[in-house]
């Protein structure tokens, strides 16, 4: 299946598509919120082995529903050197099924499901994780993807 190809404004307001990174290797993350705890654990951990994804061929990108100016400030907050990219509209997530019902605290509500997929630098889904947890899923991709 090949990904779908939005074009999305990223932190700066510059719009960003995945097409931009075609013959590269993209780890390409949604998680809910920018600057909640799950979320910033998540970013971070991706921060601290960016190096190691980068070295392996592949790209980062995080989506979330925030606006761009909210991006920013997480982005700068957090030191993240990936582009972070606004899903407003939620139509990424939708597209790639990572919006939907989901259950926090017994609670069921509509919104964005963490989740990550990867693509092969010919734009094809390699590997999908959904309903993953904040902490220890980079370790998980880390094992996964670069035999660490």
């Amino acid at each position: 299946m090949n990904a779908p190809d939005y074009t999305l404004l990223d932190q700066d307001r510059n719009p960003v598509s995945l097409s931009d990174f075609s013959g590269q290797r993209v780890v390409v993350f949604f998680y809910p919120k920018a600057m909640t705890p799950g979320c910033t654990v998540e970013a971070c951990d991706f921060r601290d082995s960016y190096e190691e994804f980068l070295a392996a061929g592949m790209a980062v990108v995080g989506l979330s529903p925030d606006p761009p100016d909210v991006l920013a400030e997480f982005r700068e907050k957090e030191g993240l050197p990936f582009p972070l990219l606004s899903d407003a509209d939620h139509k990424m997530a939708e597209a790639f099924g990572a919006w939907g019902v989901k259950k926090l605290y017994g609670r069921e509500t509509v919104g964005l499901i963490r989740s990550t997929f990867v693509l092969g630098s010919d734009g094809e889904l390699e590997r999908e994780y959904r309903n993953v947890r904040a902490t220890g899923h980079v370790a998980r991709l880390k094992r996964d993807l670069l035999g660490a």
